[in-house]
């Protein structure tokens, strides 16, 4: 295929996570290194930015700060949340869209995100394609929810997975003090998918995990979880639960709209959870008697660097690597994933490319072959799983004994 030369343009979309970074700079130290593309762009808070023509020429950044991405969590390029309509419909924003990559002669597409993000990834590079303009578009993945299709797991996945491991472990030493009762409720993200919640059985590994663990893959009967921490509770004094916030009962109610029927949605029509562990912190102390504490992790577990895997870093940056590399060489309209093999035993893994019309709005949940008979617990198969996955301590900086997170100088592009 003939060499394509123009610019590039590389966004993050969705929630952030502690190895998105680590992806856009694999992706921009290799558009930098290319000699086809001719600028390396970054659009400020996702496709909004290329909208609002508000991107940074990433070419004037110090090349010694940029590395500090590998290891900075959140989004260093801004995200955003916006749903493109289908074209069909409304086609202006794609028609913006284009009239901004003619401006800066971009021929090369990055999108860094989740289900959605893939979504959009898909629609730009079809309205291009049916439009005549070349430009090769690539998805990158990550979502800690670990629920895009096809590729064997996602970035960022890895390291929510060890954070929540760690901290249940942490918990479950803390919840063991004092003599006295005490039920504890820790709520983890996953809203159709509990590949996180999931990662609270590694703790257990070492002895210091949940006694139940619910994902939103089963059906969830209060009922029938308010008798097993009875049970639990009465034999030990002690119970430890970890709970998907997306569960729900059989009738598809979410279990924490059993306490309010309000719940906010963004602008794809998701639901704003949390609050679940509050009230089954309220409903089990009503139930029991005894002294129960919620813990919601909320943010925390998608952007904690310290705790970061090295495998999750070191394979979010081969995947945004693997995005130019791709481009360049005539691929377009995939997203870049893994596939997973053992050398000798030791995992390996191996990237794989999918096309972004499968990708796109699939969700990949939890085999229900690896959730317990009794659906409250996982099998040792998510364990064999998710264990290489969280190897390797992060080699992130420290000065004066705190984080050294990257500092972009975001020099506004000019075509």
């Amino acid at each position: 295929m003939a060499q394509l030369k123009g610019a590039c343009i590389i966004g993050q979309s969705g929630g952030p996570t502690t190895v998105i970074n680590a992806s856009a700079y694999g992706a921009i130290k290799t558009a930098l290194e290319s000699d086809c593309i001719t600028k390396v762009l970054g659009a400020c808070n996702g496709i909004k930015g290329v909208l609002e023509d508000n991107l940074i020429d990433m070419g004037k950044e110090d090349p010694e700060e940029l590395k500090y991405m590998q290891y900075t969590p959140s989004s260093a390029l801004g995200s955003c949340r916006y749903k493109l309509k289908d074209p069909d419909v409304d086609d202006t924003d794609y028609k913006r869209i284009l009239e901004i990559f003619k401006k800066y002669d971009v021929r090369y597409f990055f999108y860094n995100g989740g289900n959605d993000s893939m979504d959009t990834c898909n629609k730009i590079s079809k309205f291009m394609m049916k439009n005549g303009y070349e430009c090769r578009v690539m998805g990158i993945p990550k979502t800690v929810d670990n629920d895009l299709t096809g590729t064997d797991h996602c970035p960022g996945y890895p390291s929510a997975a060890k954070y929540v491991a760690t901290t249940v472990m942490e918990i479950c030493r803390d919840c063991h003090v004092y003599d006295t009762g005490m039920i504890t409720i820790v709520e983890c993200m996953g809203r159709h998918a509990g590949w996180l919640t999931a990662a609270a059985a590694l703790a257990n590994l070492k002895g210091d995990g949940p006694d139940l663990i619910y994902l939103p893959e089963r059906d969830f009967d209060l009922d029938q979880f308010t008798s097993k921490v009875k049970e639990i509770y009465a034999r030990t004094k002690k119970c430890l639960i970890a709970v998907s916030e997306g569960i729900h009962d059989k009738d598809g109610t979410l279990i924490v709209e059993y306490g309010s029927k309000d719940i906010a949605r963004d602008s794809f029509g998701h639901a704003q959870l949390g609050g679940l562990a509050a009230f089954l912190a309220n409903h089990l102390k009503k139930e029991t008697g005894a002294k129960v504490r919620g813990i919601e992790f909320s943010l925390m577990q998608r952007c904690a660097a310290h705790i970061a895997s090295q495998t999750d870093i070191d394979e979010s940056f081969a995947a945004g690597k693997a995005a130019v590399d791709n481009a360049v060489a005539g691929v377009t309209d995939k997203m870049v994933g893994f596939a997973r093999k053992y050398v000798d035993g030791k995992y390996v893994c191996e990237i794989q490319l999918f096309d972004l019309t499968d990708v796109a709005n699939a969700e990949k949940k939890v085999p229900m072959s690896w959730i317990t008979e009794t659906g409250d617990g996982v099998t040792q198969d998510f364990i064999d799983y998710a264990l290489p996955l969280i190897q390797g301590q992060t080699k992130l900086p420290i000065e004066d004994g705190l984080p050294r997170f990257v500092n972009l100088r975001k020099v506004k592009a000019e075509a």
